[in-house]
């Protein structure tokens, strides 16, 4: 064949080939599209490959195949990259007769099962630098699914696949290992793969997650490769943009398992990691809603997290209440009563730390307060002396700012004790301490009509007076609660309000002494009842 170098490629700008088009024609369908009918000795012949796969290496062993006559030594180094080429240099059919490149790599491709451990992942590491025609091949897919299936079994199994080579890192653990090391063991077989994968570039991670889903491996265990891969990942990571797209793809994978198979911890250090990262708004809003479909095994600690970077306040008050929306963003009605409580404990307690600070607006105040249903609170005491705290650092508040506040308060949940002190307390406004008054009165009415419903036989005059005497006072409470003045009565109310405060301790006294009077009666009553009818017939 006589050569001649007639044909200029330029390889992804970084090396130009002058090499004989009619040798490369004769190897290659695209550049015999391009110039198969040129004749010879036409000058200026020149391609451009910008996405060449594999760049001027790759292309350098397409030329020794082509001049060689289509002998080429293929081993699991070099296959990744002769298979790409041959793909992109469309030598899937010889153009005149010759050997097929495409069809060699294919052969050499079938023989993966007998790879061992090292070669599989060398041939993959290849494949990093031959994206996209490495995965729009398939050639990916096919080291893959060799890959996970040798995990798998290696899980399933022993620590030990026949599979591996002597030089591989994750089978240094002997097959022979003592009973007492059987722990260890099983730890090993579950996680040995971890070190060698977490070098593998955060595209093929994501490939690779995906297919180990799709195989049904463990969820647990694929959580904590995920997490060790992020970890991994940034010790090595030199610049912000390396972290931010491992931290995404590492969101991404977590977001596609089974929620009750990830380690909330894990997941609240990798938000704490993200702020001062900026990964995309969408990988940030997965990683929240993660985290807050588990709020419920978050500690105070997870929430007090810095507000972010120009913010005035303490606490980043805005994450905690995204959070919350992504807990009950299903309904309140779906979540467990049991998972809803304790949630609420943690809200409150979350609220009377941030509620000293000075820069907190009354609406967030509010909002962390009503983000919750009322079903979630057995009491509200807590939201009553964190809003206390509140008011004493914020004492600039207008009554009607004072009021917004207090409308987050269930006055019927709070205690006798909170409503006696709300009732006293003048940081408070006029309107919420009558309603607490009220609250109290309402209440109080009910206990003593249980009570003579309870004993008709008990006909105190007392009983009897403070009972009217209640019904009076609370229908005087309403109607003055009714025509409340703020601006000419204040002074007034105060005093009329501290009054009915002693006439409701004089009532529960008196409420608590019929019931200790009306248990006497009925234990008496039983106790004769019994012993009449343990007397003999004759003396009855």
């Amino acid at each position: 064949m006589d050569v001649s170098c007639d044909l200029e490629m330029d390889v992804n700008g970084e090396e130009i080939f002058i090499v004989d088009k009619n040798v490369i024609c004769s190897y290659s369908g695209r550049i015999n599209k391009l110039f198969g009918k040129t004749k010879r000795g036409t000058k200026y012949l020149k391609v451009i490959f910008h996405d060449f796969p594999g760049g001027a290496e790759s292309f350098e062993l397409i030329t020794r195949f082509c001049y060689n006559k289509g002998k080429i030594e293929i081993n699991h180094i070099n296959v990744s990259t002769l298979y790409c080429a041959a793909c992109y240099m469309e030598m899937e059919k010889s153009v005149s007769g010759n050997q097929n490149l495409f069809e060699l790599t294919e052969n050499s491709l079938a023989d993966i099962r007998y790879w061992t451990w090292s070669e599989l992942l060398d041939a993959l590491k290849q494949c990093q630098n031959l994206i996209p025609v490495a995965s729009s091949s398939g050639v990916i897919d096919k080291y893959l699914d060799s890959l996970i299936g040798r995990v798998a079994s290696s899980c399933e199994t022993s620590p030990c696949p026949s599979t591996s080579s002597a030089d591989s890192s994750g089978f240094r653990l002997s097959c022979d290992s003592k009973s007492t090391e059987s722990f260890k063991n099983s730890i090993f077989r579950a996680t040995w793969w971890f070190e060698d994968l977490a070098a593998f570039e955060p595209f093929l991670i994501d490939i690779l997650a995906k297919q180990m889903v799709s195989r049904n491996l463990d969820h647990g265990i694929l959580s904590k490769f995920l997490f060790y891969y992020q970890k991994s990942r940034f010790a090595s990571a030199k610049i912000m943009d390396e972290k931010c797209k491992t931290m995404e793809t590492v969101i991404e994978m977590l977001y596609l398992l089974d929620l009750s198979c990830i380690s909330f911890k894990t997941l609240f250090g990798m938000l704490r990691i993200t702020l001062n990262l900026k990964i995309s708004k969408c990988s940030r809003n997965k990683l929240e809603s993660m985290i807050g479909s588990l709020l419920d095994q978050a500690t105070l600690d997870n929430l007090l997290l810095p507000s972010p970077v120009g913010s005035s306040y303490l606490y980043d008050v805005n994450l905690v209440l995204r959070l919350l929306k992504s807990f009950i963003s299903k309904g309140a009605c779906c979540v467990p009563l049991t998972r809803l409580k304790k949630v609420a404990s943690l809200i409150d307690l979350y609220i009377a730390e941030v509620a000293p600070d000075p820069c907190l607006k009354p609406y967030k105040f509010l909002a962390l307060v009503k983000s919750l249903p009322e079903s979630a609170r057995d009491s509200y005491d807590a939201i009553y002396h964190a809003t206390v705290m509140y008011f004493e650092v914020h004492s600039g508040l207008c009554e009607e700012e004072k009021m917004k506040v207090c409308s987050g308060l269930k006055y019927e949940k709070l205690s006798t004790e909170g409503c006696n002190h709300l009732a006293q307390n003048k940081k408070f406004p006029t309107k919420s301490a009558g309603q607490a008054l009220i609250t109290q009165q309402v209440r109080l009415k009910s206990l003593l009509q249980e009570t003579n419903q309870a004993s008709p036989y008990i006909n105190s005059p007392c009983s009897f007076v403070e009972t009217e005497n209640t019904g009076k006072e609370d229908q005087q409470i309403v109607l003055y609660a009714g025509k409340l003045d703020l601006s000419t009565e204040n002074e007034k109310l105060k005093v009329h309000l501290q009054g009915m405060q002693c006439r409701v301790l004089e009532l529960e006294k008196v409420c608590r002494k019929m019931q200790n009077q009306m248990a006497k009666m009925l234990k008496s009553r039983v106790s004769s009842h019994n012993n009449a009818r343990s007397l003999p017939r004759l003396c009855s």
